[in-house]
């Protein structure tokens, strides 16, 4: 299963593996972390179900992109995620 998903990433060592394991298990904690501030700073209550969860979701997604980015910077896996965010990004990307 670890050289699998080594393969599935392109990388060589098990200290690589678990540095990005570590950054993606830190990015969505800390983003989730800090929407909850962002949601109370424009008071969308829970009431409204469908509004809060888009509204967290909308929220939530750039977050976790930045704090992803950074994470990666401090682990020193940057181009690794640079390499991910680019490829995400282009899956929202509109085609013609």
């Amino acid at each position: 299963m670890i050289n699998k998903l080594k393969s599935r990433f392109s990388i060589e060592s098990n200290f690589q593996l678990f540095k990005i394991i570590i950054v993606f298990g830190i990015t969505g904690t800390l983003a989730l972390y800090l929407s909850g501030p962002v949601i109370d700073f424009f008071d969308i209550n829970k009431d409204a179900i469908l509004a809060y969860y888009l509204s967290r979701f909308l929220i939530v997604f750039p977050i976790y992109q930045i704090c992803l980015l950074v994470t990666a910077f401090i682990f020193g896996e940057f181009s690794f995620f640079w390499r991910f965010f680019k490829k995400m990004m282009k899956r929202f990307k509109p085609r013609n």
